[in-house]
C-alpha cells in the first residue's frame, strides 16, 4: 500500500462544492482488496469520515475475488491471514479457500460499515497532483475526483500477465491466463498444458510434479488445506499442509 500526500496537508484553498462539479474528498483510497479495505477501516478508526474507497469491480476482494481457479486457497495459515483487529475464529481450513477469504472481506466490509465509502466499477485511469491548488486531479471509468490524499492499496496481483510464447498464436485450443480462469469450459477427458512457475499451477493442476523455483517447498507440496481445529485456529500448531496462492502475475 501507497500513501501519496501534500506536505503539510492543508486545507485545499479555494477549494468547495460550489466552485466545481467535481466531487472532492479529504483521502481517496483505490483497491478495496486487504489493503484498500485495511486503510479504510483504519480511518474510520482514527475518525477520519470524509473519504472514498475506488474500486474498478463490481465487488470488493482484490486478488480474492479475480482468482477463482481450481484449488485457489491461500498459503499462510488462516489465523495469520486476517486484520489483527478483525480475527476470525470461523476459519474452516488450516490454509482458507478463495471463497472463504472473499466472503471474510465481505463481512469486514459490513461490520466496520464502509459500504456507502465505496464507489464499484471506478477504475483509476490517471492521477496528477495539481501544485496550485494543493490536491490530487482523479480520472476515473465513472468520473473525475479531487483529493487532499491519494492511498494506492492496488496491490501487485492485479494485471494478468501472459508470456510470449512462440506459436501461441497457431494453437487451436482454448487458451486462458489462471487469474482470468474459464470455468465455463469443461476440462474432463482432454489434456491440458499448465505453462507456469508458481503456486497457481500448483493448485489448477494438481496432478503436476517437480517443485516450484519461485515458491518455497511448501507450496508445491499439495493443494488441500488441513481442517482448522479449535486448537490449531487459535494456536496455529498441528501438523501443515500447504495450499496454493495466488502468485505474481509475471508467472
Amino acid at each position: 500500500m501507497t500513501l501519496l500526500e501534500a506536505d503539510p496537508v492543508a486545507p485545499v484553498p479555494g477549494h468547495g462544492e460550489h466552485d466545481s462539479p467535481v466531487p472532492h474528498v479529504r483521502v481517496a483510497v483505490v483497491g478495496s482488496g486487504f489493503s484498500g479495505l485495511g486503510a479504510a477501516i483504519r480511518l474510520k478508526r482514527d475518525g477520519i469520515e470524509d473519504f472514498v474507497v475506488l474500486e474498478r469491480a463490481g465487488d470488493v476482494g482484490g486478488t480474492w475475488r479475480d482468482n477463482t481457479y481450481p484449488g485457489c486457497a491461500c498459503d499462510v495459515p488462516s489465523q495469520l491471514y486476517s486484520f489483527s483487529f478483525a480475527l476470525n475464529p470461523g476459519w474452516t481450513r488450516s490454509f482458507s479457500p478463495q471463497p472463504e477469504i472473499q466472503e471474510y472481506l465481505r463481512r469486514c466490509v459490513r461490520e466496520h460499515g464502509l459500504g456507502p465509502y465505496l464507489r464499484f466499477d471506478q477504475e483509476l485511469l490517471e492521477a496528477a497532483w495539481d501544485g496550485e491548488r494543493r490536491h490530487w486531479r482523479l480520472r476515473t471509468s465513472g468520473g473525475a475526483w479531487t483529493a487532499q490524499v491519494l492511498i494506492l492499496g492496488t496491490g501487485p496481483l492485479s494485471e494478468p500477465s501472459v508470456p510470449s510464447i512462440p506459436g501461441l498464436e497457431r494453437f487451436r485450443g482454448t487458451v486462458f491466463h489462471s487469474a482470468q480462469w474459464t470455468h465455463a469450459h469443461d476440462l474432463a477427458g482432454e489434456r491440458v498444458g499448465c505453462t507456469s512457475s508458481s503456486a497457481p499451477r500448483r493448485g489448477s493442476c494438481p496432478g503436476s510434479t517437480g517443485r516450484s523455483p519461485a515458491r518455497s517447498a511448501g507450496s508445491s507440496a499439495t493443494s488441500r488445506g488441513r481442517s482448522a481445529s479449535p486448537a490449531s485456529a487459535s494456536t496455529g500448531r498441528g501438523s501443515r499442509r500447504w495450499s496454493a496462492s495466488p502468485a505474481s502475475r509475471g508467472s
